[in-house]
């Protein structure tokens, strides 16, 4: 059985991972923390499943970021908040079953559409 999760807005990308890790260290901390608690408040009433697989659509409000930077972060801070929302015990190899990434484009109302099916 799948469940769908839609996460609001969009995630830092890559290169601004990246551009806050480097500026210090106190940035990227904060940027993780609150991406990672924006998927746990979503992803909070899932129950609890042994392993997943993602099918992942993000919807960009344009196409200035390329789709590898795009996905390149976002991948990361999902698997941190469904572990943190208890929906997976860990993100290793055991409870992640991989992940597939869609890119589209909505101006006006850019999220990220998940589709969380156990494996």
């Amino acid at each position: 059985m799948s469940v769908k999760i839609i996460i609001p807005g969009e995630m830092p990308g890559m290169n601004e991972i990246i551009s806050a890790a480097k500026s210090h260290y106190g940035q990227y901390s904060k940027m993780k923390k609150v991406n990672t608690e924006l998927v746990t408040w979503v992803a909070k009433r899932i129950p609890k499943k042994e392993r997943i697989f993602l099918d992942i659509t993000w919807y960009c409000k344009n196409k200035r970021r390329d789709p590898d930077n795009i996905a390149g972060g976002g991948v990361k801070f999902i698997f941190d908040g469904l572990v943190e929302a208890g929906v997976i015990k860990n993100d290793g190899w055991s409870e992640n079953g991989g992940w597939s990434n869609k890119f589209e484009i909505d101006k006006d109302n850019p999220r990220i559409e998940i589709i969380i099916t156990e494996v």
